[in-house]
């Protein structure tokens, strides 16, 4: 628990009541709908409520809010340009490799996880990473189509596999 201790829910209590009209229409004016600023604006105090970090007090409120809503619009933003780079790759796929919608959904959250797990590697070695072992492109592909040498295309391979295996030790304990 963070230092609020039992000023916590009080203080939470409060920035909903003087923030969340505030907030909601902050996210309306960017993202163009009422439904999800609704939605971001209700997961942005439930990341509070969850948040072991929040301080006991805050000089400026709502510019502590917009940060967690921002995080929160930049994932949003995240899945849908997942989402739909997975329905458009399906699409494109022929007829005899129907999906189940069970299978899409478990489809789509393995590549929401594995988009997370990788989220911390530098763009040019996710890249690498996703073309070898998703795309099956061998190492000279890669290297050719990133414009890069096949030993640094090899060593950012190692780094997306250490990335993944840290992080399934950190999921695991």
């Amino acid at each position: 628990m963070s230092t609020a201790g039992a000023f916590y829910p009080s203080t939470i209590e409060s920035l909903y009541c003087d923030h969340h009209s505030w907030l909601k229409g902050w996210l309306h004016r960017r993202l163009g709908s009422a439904e999800q600023a609704a939605d971001l604006a209700q997961d942005t105090f439930v990341r509070l409520l969850n948040s072991e970090r929040m301080p006991a007090t805050l000089d400026e409120p709502r510019a502590y809010l917009t940060t967690v809503a921002r995080n929160l619009m930049s994932n949003h933003w995240r899945r849908e340009q997942l989402e739909r780079a997975y329905l458009d790759a399906l699409a494109q796929a022929p007829r005899e490799v129907e999906i189940s919608p069970e299978d899409r959904a478990i489809l789509l959250e393995t590549l929401l996880e594995l988009d997370q797990l990788l989220d911390g590697l530098p763009p040019l070695v996710r890249q690498a990473f996703l073309l070898s072992q998703l795309d099956g492109q061998t190492h000279a592909q890669v290297a050719e189509a990133l414009g890069i040498s096949i030993p640094t295309v090899k060593r950012y391979i190692v780094m997306g596999l250490q990335q993944c295996y840290f992080a399934d030790l950190s999921f695991a304990g």
